[in-house]
């Protein structure tokens, strides 16, 4: 959850900047790395073209530097000196600029968007400046472990660090939000579980942060599983921390952010062992909800007007029902939707789109979201709880999110919850402007401190 939902929803519904996916370079004498940098309402995007000569002229792959992407192809280079251009036709791009003493001053397109962008030749190592990422050595253990999902047949990689000294420590699993993540949780050039992990490390909770099924370390294939089968893996590494001498057995407790805040009362309303449960943008209210209204929010903060608002919101929570009144799966909810979408546009949407929509959305693991119901798992949950929401996150807006929450959880007599609104922070709970999704890399920051006191004081106070 934390690519709108969650994160993959954000080819449907992220802003014009997050499709930076590539530009091409071209010139007689322009071999190398040039650097530029775009201004955006939000903060700067800097960017890096690597060119490399070939027989009939040049090819060339784009970093992202502040958005943690690298080695992006880049689809056409063309240079007439002194006009160069640059194309990325599937992310709609075009760069026209003049070479000239060893700059390229032009202007850069994206879809409505066009901006200045010069470009220089640079032999700088650039990377994203994230000044909070900790560095080794650390003044704690780390350990490269591995623990198996013995029911999915998946072995899972991560880290655990535990404190310098003592023993019988408290321990968090971290669960990470949706999309492909690794045990940082690593997302635009931010690695938001290492902060969290050496944070809490460093005032004596033992931390295990793992890859998703699929991803780096860990086995299993990721684009099958739903978020039931994430929760499965989420309890076999509290499975695996219960074998650890170092570990206290009865304060193991789950951290989860986005889609990691529905994993984790799934598996702590399936066993009363879990000794807390942190919810970081965590959800309260019906998937097929949430994504209605967290495309509602990110439009209304790009400036969409209040009918086109509300006619997005009626075409998208049509197709969301077709796939919510039934259990149907596979291509016939394939077919059922894209006769909806057809029907729905009046025909004005190419079969192309079409086609794309309808398979995004009746994925296993979407089909999962949609009709997933976050209140039946909090109603069973018994352990203390403590939810966490920015002021600012529209993708999981606090408001509706933290009140269900609190009011599932005490429905069933539980009062030990805490939920916590903070102000001005987005769905990765970074000090921001906007909250839109398209500010995330462009801020140094990666997590405020103001989140890690509030669930490190919350923890001091359980035992």
């Amino acid at each position: 959850l934390n690519q709108p939902i969650l994160m993959k929803t954000h080819t449907l519904f992220t802003s014009i900047l997050l499709l930076l996916f590539g530009v091409s370079l071209s010139a007689q004498d322009l071999s190398g790395q040039w650097l530029g940098t775009l201004q955006l309402p939000m903060g700067k995007l800097r960017l890096v073209f690597h060119l490399s000569p070939k027989a009939d002229g040049y090819t060339a792959t784009m970093d992202s530097p502040d958005q943690g992407a690298k080695g992006i192809p880049v689809s056409l280079v063309t240079f007439n000196a002194p006009t160069l251009t640059l194309e990325v036709a599937a992310a709609q791009i075009k760069y026209t600029g003049t070479y000239e003493n060893n700059r390229i001053k032009g202007t850069f397109v994206q879809g409505g968007l066009s901006l200045p962008l010069e470009l220089s030749k640079s032999s700088e190592s650039v990377r994203a400046n994230r000044p909070q990422e900790p560095t080794a050595p650390y003044p704690y253990h780390s350990e490269e472990v591995t623990f198996e999902n013995p029911k999915a047949g998946v072995k899972l990689a991560g880290t655990l660090t535990l404190p310098q000294t003592g023993s019988n420590f408290p321990v968090a699993v971290l669960i990470t939000g949706s999309g492909k993540q690794n045990r940082d949780e690593e997302i635009l050039g931010h690695k938001p579980f290492l902060v969290i992990a050496d944070y809490l490390t460093r005032n004596g909770i033992a931390v295990l942060r793992y890859d998703d099924r699929g991803v780096a370390g860990s086995t299993g294939n990721f684009d099958t599983a739903t978020t039931a089968d994430f929760a499965e893996d989420a309890a076999s590494a509290v499975a695996y921390l219960r074998t650890r001498k170092e570990i206290n057995p009865k304060q193991i407790g789950l951290i989860g952010h986005s889609e990691g805040g529905m994993i984790a009362p799934m598996v702590a309303s399936a066993s009363k062992e879990i000794g807390f449960i942190v919810l970081l943008a965590g959800v309260g209210i019906k998937g097929d909800e949430l994504m209605l209204l967290q495309k509602q929010r990110i439009e209304e903060k790009m400036g969409y007007n209040a009918m086109q608002v509300a006619s997005s919101r009626q075409f998208m929570a049509g197709a969301y029902q077709v796939i919510t009144q039934t259990t149907d799966s596979g291509a016939s909810l394939r077919d059922s939707v894209a006769r909806y979408l057809t029907s729905a546009s009046l025909g004005s949407l190419p079969k192309e789109q079409i086609t794309a929509i309808s398979e995004q959305i009746t994925t296993p693991w979407f089909v999962y979201l949609l009709r997933f119901d976050p209140a039946a798992y909090l109603r069973k949950v018994t352990c203390p709880v403590l939810a966490l929401n920015g002021s600012k996150d529209l993708q999981v807006p606090p408001k509706e999110n933290l009140s269900r929450i609190q009011s599932s959880i005490e429905s069933n007599g539980n009062k030990r919850v805490t939920t916590i609104e903070l102000e001005n922070l987005n769905h990765l709970f970074q000090e921001c402007n906007t909250g839109l999704p398209a500010e995330y890399a462009t801020i140094e920051q990666t997590c405020s401190p103001r989140m890690l006191e509030a669930v490190n004081t919350w923890l001091g106070k359980l035992w």
